[in-house]
């Protein structure tokens, strides 16, 4: 049987009404944005969103995407990339793409010019309401711890908040160690690797 969730909620509202919460204050039934306090929460929201997403996490960093040109050789930057390097760029320095002028910008042959597909690896921007469970809430955690500190200036309280995003943080942490499929042999994405078996010797 389904749960009763309502899907139609807005993520940001609950995100926003979590941190009135945690600083006493009362929810709301909508995001006015023309109310001051509302408008600061939000803006804070946002702020811990983007550096938590800029960290590079297993749901919004992308290995191999290829970037083509436009007809004049240009690759526009896109809006919604926070990072990007040139694929095996450590191994093969042949090109170093930055972001310049609303382009990409190759600074090791000083040109904006690319008449080939560039490979890159990528750490995308999502919208709040597109980002796994566990990291809106360690989001909205942080958010209450910072806007405690900037509203409130209660020590006490943002130190109980802080023990909080720490536990949102592990959270987010086992989700990506799960979700990351990490290994310390360092086995390429797209290969396959399996350990030594002890029944294979015995089923000599």
């Amino acid at each position: 049987m389904y749960n009763t969730y309502d899907y139609d909620i807005d993520p940001e509202l609950v995100a926003v009404n979590s941190v009135l919460g945690a600083i006493g204050q009362a929810p709301v039934q909508r995001l006015e944005y023309k109310n001051p306090e509302i408008s600061f929460i939000y803006n804070i929201l946002n702020e811990v969103n983007l550096d938590v997403q800029n960290e590079g996490w297993t749901f919004n960093r992308e290995e191999g995407v290829v970037f083509k040109s436009n007809d004049k050789d240009i690759i526009p930057f896109p809006p919604n990339v926070l990072r990007i390097d040139i694929s095996e760029g450590q191994t093969y320095r042949y090109t170093d793409v930055v972001r310049r002028e609303g382009k990409l910008y190759d600074k090791q042959n000083h040109t904006y010019k690319f008449p080939n597909d560039i490979t890159c690896d990528v750490t995308w921007r999502f919208n709040f309401k597109d980002l796994p469970e566990v990291f809106r809430r360690y989001i909205t955690a942080k958010a209450s711890v910072r806007a405690a500190t900037q509203l409130l200036g209660n020590a006490d309280m943002v130190k109980i908040l802080a023990q909080q995003e720490a536990i949102s943080r592990a959270a987010a942490m086992e989700y990506e160690c799960n979700q990351g499929d990490y290994t310390f042999f360092g086995t390429p994405k797209g290969t396959a690797y399996r350990s030594y078996q002890p029944y294979r010797t015995l089923a000599r």
